[in-house]
């Protein structure tokens, strides 16, 4: 079997059908080279690209445990489940971009495949098994490793080169149940796992790529957004450059919290930018590196994910944006600082771009378009300078200068007004002569 394209057999079919196949990939240096750590698993590999290295060995141990608490629970034998993986062990192999050639070896991939999924599932099914299956003090499956090395589980679950194909999960499903379960149910035990705060996927959407593709798409569940009215010229014409929050704020536009958490529930409409509520820990960084990875290396998963990103750099470039942005409830956040948080999205803007086709498009130019107006820009400059809306004693010399326009304005008029009284006075009939004495 063969991981790549036939040398002799370039043809734009079978190049197609080749390049469909895959949906775990290798990161390349160019992405990789903006945080390394970020597409690497801190303690536990999943499938063949990390497997074997050292710092990851020592969850082997519980690796072969899981899987012998699995077999002995659902009574069959390790034949069983490689029967089962046999029959899809090309589909399986394909999903893998430029595998090793250790794992191109069809009985230790697929007993790499056993092994790591049947760690996953009992992962995923902890709480199940913290009432007997495991020992009070395991230090995996209690309550100790749920506090411990569950979130970091969870972590590299959401590493693009660290996935297991869902396919693989549906069928040790099969052979523990006996009937193949349907793509919602392994699409939701994915999800019971890694956001248990999130919806469930709609119902037929079909089952998941791996666990980072299901994760993504629960962040995406809104329908894109679209523009209540058509693009002025202006706005047409305008960039997608986003000023900061706090200058927007300046210029008359609000923010507000969307009725969703959904990357797509995205509005802007008569000045006011409704955003999905963010919540930011230490984790969020990789997370958003690795969904954005996927993107850019999957052709068919589009580019929601890139281009909520690129809104949301362009909008916090200080501390006082993320300030902003916090106390209209739309980021909340676990970390050190409003300061580290805004450092986080600086770091995270490097090398984005956003797709013109994205729904996200008519909101950049609209946003940008009404930063741009002359009026806007002036109450803008008024605001920063006297930092009305920030101090209430700045308020004394914001009307001290508005008084002293008006009434210099009012003294333009007077001298205006006097001077053609003067000028109609002068150009009169001239007065009667003062009558004769004499």
């Amino acid at each position: 079997m063969c991981n790549r394209i036939a040398d002799t057999d370039i043809s734009p079919e079978t190049e197609k059908r080749y390049w469909s196949k895959h949906s775990i990939y290798r990161v390349p240096s160019h992405i990789k080279n903006l945080n390394r750590d970020a597409y690497s698993p801190q303690v536990v590999s999943f499938g063949p690209f990390h497997h074997g290295e050292p710092h990851l060995r020592p969850m082997e141990e519980h690796k072969q445990r899981a899987l012998m608490h699995f077999v002995k629970r659902v009574k069959v034998r390790f034949d069983d489940l490689a029967a089962a993986m046999y029959e899809e062990v090309q589909q399986l192999q394909d999903a893998y971009q430029k595998l090793d050639e250790v794992f191109i070896n069809e009985d230790r991939f697929v007993k790499l495949m056993i092994v790591d999924g049947c760690f996953m599932l009992e992962v995923m099914r902890e709480t199940a098994y913290l009432a007997g299956n495991y020992a009070s003090n395991d230090p995996i499956f209690s309550r100790h490793g749920l506090l411990y090395i569950f979130p970091c589980i969870r972590s590299d679950m959401l590493i693009i080169e660290n996935q297991l194909p869902l396919l693989l999960l549906k069928k040790l499903v099969a052979v523990e149940t006996g009937q193949p379960p349907n793509g919602d149910r392994i699409n939701r035990l994915v999800l019971e796992f890694l956001a248990t705060a999130s919806q469930p996927l709609a119902a037929g959407v079909g089952m998941g790529l791996h666990p980072l593709d299901v994760f993504r798409k629960s962040m995406l569940l809104q329908s894109p957004p679209r523009c209540s009215r058509p693009l002025t010229d202006a706005e047409l014409a305008s960039s997608h450059i986003i000023r900061p929050a706090v200058e927007l704020y300046e210029a008359g536009l609000r923010f507000k919290k969307s009725e969703t958490q959904s990357l797509r529930d995205i509005q802007f409409s008569h000045g006011v930018l409704s955003l999905p509520v963010i919540m930011v820990d230490d984790g969020t960084e990789y997370m958003f590196l690795n969904l954005m990875a996927f993107e850019s290396l999957h052709i068919d998963a589009g580019a929601e994910v890139t281009c909520y990103m690129y809104l949301m750099t362009g909008i916090i470039n200080s501390a006082k944006d993320v300030s902003l942005l916090n106390s209209q409830g739309i980021i909340r956040h676990l970390i050190e600082s409003d300061k580290a948080v805004a450092e986080m999205f600086n770091r995270l803007s490097k090398d984005l771009v956003l797709d013109p086709e994205s729904s996200l498009d008519d909101v950049h130019r609209m946003v940008s378009s009404y930063r741009q107006k002359p009026w806007r820009r002036l109450r803008a400059n008024l605001v920063r300078t006297y930092a009305y809306f920030r101090s209430p004693l700045a308020a004394v010399p914001l009307a001290a200068a508005s008084i002293l326009l008006f009434l210099t304005i009012m003294q333009t008029v007077y001298t205006v007004l006097s001077y053609y009284q003067q000028n109609n006075f002068s150009s009169g009939p001239p007065p009667p002569s003062p009558p004769s004495l004499h």
